[in-house]
């Protein structure tokens, strides 16, 4: 066992130093202390356990939610040279991982919450040696949590009959509320926690009001490079989106869980391979991958949560280049998270309404995207970042008091039974069959909205829907909602924030990780070649970070390739040369 945690990291990991706050927890595992490690996606997470994994005696039990992560996080394990494996439904050497568990051959061991909490393997546990618990995902364990699992909470008793096994528990996602029930439901202080900058630098964040969101999301992927997700909100979205995508001709393909189980892990499989597909796929899609070099997510409508948006956007940029989230929204996405609010338990209803107003304020502000992201999850932030669509261009807020007062006597006067398009026909006096049968021509709101004041119409009415003014009724209809009467009256303002019109990016120009460098694309190659001999995704073998810096570097030596950060003993001795051959060739 190294005494230096710096030196395992540097012969393993091939990293020169710990980043942010990766010290302290690890620094805290070794002591043998219990500990909530909440740190931003790509910050370093796993890693926190892995390092004690190799240094102490025992294996480490690591409790994870999908199988597709467990084995994704195995391949990146015995990349670097840590004895690991996973004890999963799937697998078929559990005997043959049991055998070595209890001869202590194992430095990491997998598993889901349904395993941990059995009583086979609390005897398995017993039979071995045990260094440490990693709970990853932990904010599963919280019902205040955006992705309870009920598993998570019946770990408790397994943590507390190894009592002198260190825990630690790892998320990204936590408010202050789920951050202390999972203190609670794990047994971890509250000195134990260790919370790290929820800040993602690298994402671009932006959100834009749906206007024909298949054209408005292959615009996105015909300028941005590199491999993306696409979230649609139902199965039949994916598949439509993945066929309208095909246009852009990049690879593209759909991802949900009513596939085929052989197309569903065929279509992740070549996802994770390559280099420039897009997946289309429902939100579950992306918690089990753990792929450093997505360059963008698109929403193709609103999140559950902020935490589920900060969670889903988290996927792009891991390996710290520069990526993009763009989300679309429509007002009928709140109108139905509304919906399915009011049929969850009464308990509930009042968290789910928070988050959703949340959700309500971030796409709404005329401000910093990240401000408001930051600041959701009890973090300072500044006023600007710089790399928001509202930093990067400034959007116009106006007074939209007295057009929303207007479009709310239209939707009253016409009996609350008609939807946005008849109503704004009926505001700017559209004569139809339809308003002359009705004798809506004769109404006082009739053509009362004209000249530059109908631009606002469509904005007004989704904010209205946005804010619970209005709301949808099962025929589609306006109604008012309980924020509706303090408009009217004008006790509330409707301030509205109008996106500057934006020139459609060329192809390329806003390339999120350029690529172009006849050395870099040779490496890329010679990657892709390594990958496939070896049956692993090709940034098992390095990163796009790591091939850059060997282009700018040249290294001619296997000597200075050890220098370069990334590049650990274990890679270093089965890559090096060829790599070296590569450079020496270009």
């Amino acid at each position: 066992m190294a005494a230096d945690p710096v030196s395992v990291l540097q012969r393993i990991f091939g990293f020169p130093d710990f980043r942010g706050v990766q010290r302290d927890v690890v620094s805290r595992v070794l002591a043998g202390e219990n500990t909530l490690a909440v740190m931003p996606t790509g910050a370093g997470k796993s890693l926190c356990y892995q390092l004690p994994a190799v240094m102490l005696e025992g294996t480490c039990v690591v409790v994870s939610p999908l199988i597709a992560l467990m084995h994704d996080q195995l391949r990146a394990a015995e990349a670097v040279g840590i004895r690991a494996a996973t004890l999963t439904s799937v697998d078929e050497n559990r005997a043959e991982t049991r055998g070595r568990f209890l001869d202590g051959a194992l430095d990491l061991l997998y598993v889901a919450p349904e395993r941990a909490s059995t009583a086979d393997f609390r005897d398995l546990l017993d039979r071995g040696k045990v260094a440490l618990f990693a709970i990853d995902e932990a904010h599963c364990v919280s019902e205040w949590g955006h992705d309870f699992r009920p598993d998570y909470r019946l770990l408790r008793p397994l943590l507390d009959s190894f009592a002198g096994v260190p825990r630690l528990a790892l998320t990204a996602t936590a408010d202050a509320h789920t951050r202390a029930d999972i203190l609670e439901q794990l047994g971890i202080p509250h000195e134990g926690m260790i919370v790290a900058g929820f800040d993602r630098p690298n994402i671009r964040y932006a959100i834009t009001p749906r206007d024909g969101t298949t054209r408005q999301i292959v615009d996105l992927v015909r300028a941005t490079p590199g491999p993306g997700i696409v979230y649609a909100q139902t199965r039949a979205g994916t598949e439509r989106l993945a066929e309208a995508l095909a246009v852009t001709g990049r690879p593209v393909r759909a991802y949900h869980a009513g596939l085929d189980p052989a197309v569903r892990a065929a279509n992740q499989a070549a996802f994770v391979a390559s280099e420039d597909m897009v997946i289309c796929a429902t939100v579950a899609f992306g918690m089990g991958i753990d792929k450093p070099d997505v360059r963008f997510v698109a929403h193709a409508g609103l999140p559950k949560s902020i935490e589920a948006y900060y969670q889903e956007t988290g996927r792009a940029g891991r390996d710290g280049d520069p990526a993009v989230a763009h989300l679309f929204w429509g007002a009928e996405d709140f109108a139905r998270a509304r919906q399915r609010i009011g049929e969850v338990e009464a308990h509930r209803q009042p968290g789910e309404r928070a988050r959703l107003n949340a959700l309500g304020a971030l796409v709404e502000t005329a401000g910093c995207r990240r401000r408001i992201l930051l600041a959701h999850f009890g973090e300072e932030a500044p006023a600007a970042c710089g790399n928001c669509d509202n930093c990067l261009a400034p959007p116009k807020a106006i007074d939209a008091t007295e057009t929303a007062r207007k479009y709310l006597s239209a939707v009253f006067r016409t009996g609350q039974m008609f939807g946005s398009t008849y109503v704004e026909q009926v505001l700017t006096g559209k004569s139809t069959e339809r308003s002359l049968v009705n004798g809506h021509e004769s109404l006082s709101v009739w053509g009362i909205v004209d000249g530059e004041e109908t631009i606002l119409l469509k904005p007004v009415g989704r904010a209205l829907q946005l804010r619970d003014a209005l709301r949808a009724n099962p025929h589609g209809g306006l109604e008012f909602g309980p924020a509706a009467r303090a408009i009217l009256k004008g006790e509330e303002p409707v301030a509205l924030v109008l996106p500057p019109k934006r020139e459609r990016r060329r192809k390329g120009e806003a390339a999120a990780n350029p690529v172009g460098d006849p050395l870099f694309e040779a490496l890329r190659a010679k990657r892709r070649d390594l990958a496939r001999e070896a049956q692993v995704p090709p940034y098992v073998i390095f990163h796009d970070s790591v091939l850059r810096e060997m282009a700018a570097m040249r290294p001619a030596s296997i000597a200075q390739m050890a220098g370069i950060a990334g590049v650990g003993q274990r890679k270093l001795d089965a890559y090096g040369e060829a790599f070296l051959r590569v450079i020496h060739e270009n």
